[in-house]
């Protein structure tokens, strides 16, 4: 064997091994349902399975009302045209559908219900077409949602629906929004109360351009509570609209 070939070999088998590594075809779950998932939210588009897009969660979910969710791609800033999420194995299994836009990164907290124990999938479109999918698995003892709702049973509830905490906390580059908003999220699976939930949200600048859009689904806990990085300083504007048509708008400095 002559030097070049070996040379040749010598670079080579370190980048294969590498690639062999990596198959972002292979489900890191797995889970049975991705085929079905693929097609009904990704309607069989071009995908990889992509560790770059980091879907944060407990391992058990202690109140299946109430998990906290974090999706994480900021490893394509600049690239996303939307991000969907859901559970797979809930009754009501999409979460959200966000498009963050201008001085808003591709990062989002929220919480959200969990049936039983499921795959969790987070689906990011980037420009070129593709969707990166990140993957993890939750546990949980079930129920969260065919819960009743706990804002129900507060008394004089209604008249703070629509209301909006929210605070700036400010961090190297960005700052991070987190706004609460009170609402019972009824997802219509508790008899004899129907759908009632937060279905359309904006995020807009002082100036009233818009930075962000979300579409939320009834897998969103009650009195959602929702984070956002955002470039820049200002005032920020929250507007809300439910599936009863109230629409609600909160500024948040």
């Amino acid at each position: 064997m002559s030097w070049r070939i070996k040379c040749l070999l010598a670079c080579w088998l370190p980048l294969a091994a590498h690639a062999a590594s990596i198959d972002p075809g292979k489900d890191p779950v797995p889970s049975v349902m991705w085929a079905f998932y693929h097609k009904q939210m990704l309607g069989d588009a071009p995908f990889v399975f992509d560790d770059r897009v980091k879907l944060l969660a407990p391992p058990f979910a202690e109140d299946a009302r109430q998990v906290p969710l974090e999706i994480d791609a900021r490893a394509f800033k600049g690239e996303v045209v939307k991000i969907l999420a859901w559970a797979e194995l809930n009754p009501l299994p999409k979460i959200v559908d966000f498009q963050p836009l201008d001085r808003v990164l591709p990062w989002l907290s929220i919480r959200i219900r969990i049936e039983q124990a499921t795959p969790l999938r987070a689906a990011v479109l980037t420009r070129d077409g593709l969707w990166h999918v990140g993957s993890t698995l939750i546990d949980a003892a079930g129920g969260g949602c065919t819960a009743p709702s706990v804002v129900r049973t507060q008394p004089g509830w209604e008249e703070h629906l629509g209301e909006v905490l929210g605070a700036r906390y400010p961090r190297t580059d960005f700052s991070r929004l987190r706004v609460q908003v009170a609402h019972p999220m009824d997802n219509g699976m508790v008899n004899g109360i129907p759908e009632f939930f937060i279905n359309h949200a904006e995020l807009r600048s002082a100036d009233d351009q818009l930075l962000a859009r979300l579409e939320l689904f009834p897998a969103v806990s009650e009195n959602p509570n929702l984070a956002f990085d955002i470039e820049g300083a200002g005032q920020t504007r929250l507007i809300i609209r439910d599936n009863s048509g109230n629409e609600f708008d909160a500024s948040i400095p």
